[in-house]
């Protein structure tokens, strides 16, 4: 890239526009909006014709050489960006925000939003019956700060683990689409291994940035009223995926309005080992067959097929809770009255998200 972009001058207006967004954005797929398509162009055009199995052309000149490019519908863009989502890329929606009619030479355009992995809200790129999960960590050994955000629900959480195993194994429950971390930790670390591990700015995770930051978005003076001001490392992995959701959204987030403090001493212990092994969720071959929670789902909302499978992943040590639980199944049971309830409870829509 930076050969093709070393001189814009001899780019034509259009390219010169497009390279200017573009370098902001260098490691994420652009889709350029031209009218009725979205394009990509030079070395995202090949990439996303090789992902997508789209034709990929080459049109017209821009500093002497043939532009290589892709074009996707508009009116179907949300099949190719589910599909690249699902393969793990981020893409950077462009559009025009200029009246044609009036524009002098390029239509203006700008960056309205970035659909990454962890930070897919629109219903259509979404699995219905699975969370979509954003985390970030920071610490070292003896203290990590985890962080994990649901932005299609607002699901907010923090907690501190000691301990790479006990680190690795709450991943392992998680299975966020995106991890955060800094980009000041050595190179080859076990979480790498890790499908969608993004490195930030070691500044993002700082703390008294991320306290004012959370405190502004949930309009408090401070976090004590969620239990967490105490929670250093983690504040600051809270902090850094608060702004990475902004980042990416470039909206507004009003739906984030608390922050819940998880700990580990609330549950059964599981590592990675013994999750797979068990197939809670996912049996040993990745699918979802034949798994504990494709036998036990029932529910008639996605939204209680969710919270199945976070019940399944999380198993509880407090036994007023779980027998709370098991009251409200016997009451269910009773009567059938879970059969009348069951129609009406198909047409609730997902109110969560």
């Amino acid at each position: 890239m930076n050969k093709e972009i070393s001189d814009l001058s001899k780019h034509t207006p259009m390219m010169q526009q497009y390279w200017r967004l573009k370098r902001e954005h260098p490691d994420q797929l652009m889709f350029y909006r031209m009218g009725d398509f979205y394009e990509l162009f030079y070395d995202d055009a090949k990439k996303a014709a090789a992902l997508l199995d789209i034709t990929l052309t080459a049109r017209g000149q821009s500093a002497g050489t043939a532009i290589p490019m892709a074009g996707i519908p508009f009116h179907s863009a949300e099949g190719y960006l589910a599909r690249l989502v699902k393969l793990g890329e981020s893409v950077v929606i462009c559009e025009q925000i200029g009246d044609p009619a009036t524009s002098k030479g390029p239509v203006e355009r700008q960056v309205v939003r970035i659909i990454t992995p962890g930070t897919v809200s629109d219903e259509a790129l979404l699995d219905e019956r699975r969370d979509n999960l954003l985390a970030a960590v920071v610490g070292d050994e003896r203290l990590f700060g985890l962080s994990v955000l649901d932005i299609a629900s607002g699901r907010f959480s923090v907690q501190e683990l000691k301990g790479w195993e006990t680190l690795l194994a709450e991943l392992e429950r998680l299975s966020p689409a995106e991890l955060l971390i800094p980009d000041d930790w050595p190179q080859g670390l076990p979480l790498e291994k890790r499908r969608g591990v993004r490195r930030r700015a070691p500044w993002d995770f700082d703390r008294d940035s991320a306290f004012k930051s959370l405190c502004q978005q949930f309009s408090t003076q401070d976090l004590k009223g969620f239990g967490c001001e105490n929670l250093t490392l983690a504040i600051g992995a809270a902090g850094c995926l608060l702004s990475y959701a902004k980042e990416t959204q470039r909206t507004a987030l009003p739906h984030l309005r608390s922050l819940r403090h998880e700990r580990l001493d609330d549950t059964v212990i599981l590592d990675g080992a013994t999750r797979r092994n068990l197939e809670l969720d996912v049996n040993l071959s990745g699918g979802r067959d034949n798994t504990l929670q494709s036998v036990m789902d029932r529910c008639q909302t996605a939204m209680g097929s969710r919270l199945l499978t976070r019940w399944l992943n999380r198993p509880l040590r407090n036994r007023e809770t779980l027998e709370a639980r098991q009251d409200s199944i016997t009451c269910l049971l009773e009567h059938y009255r879970f059969e009348q309830l069951q129609p009406q409870l198909k047409d609730i829509g997902d109110l969560e998200r």
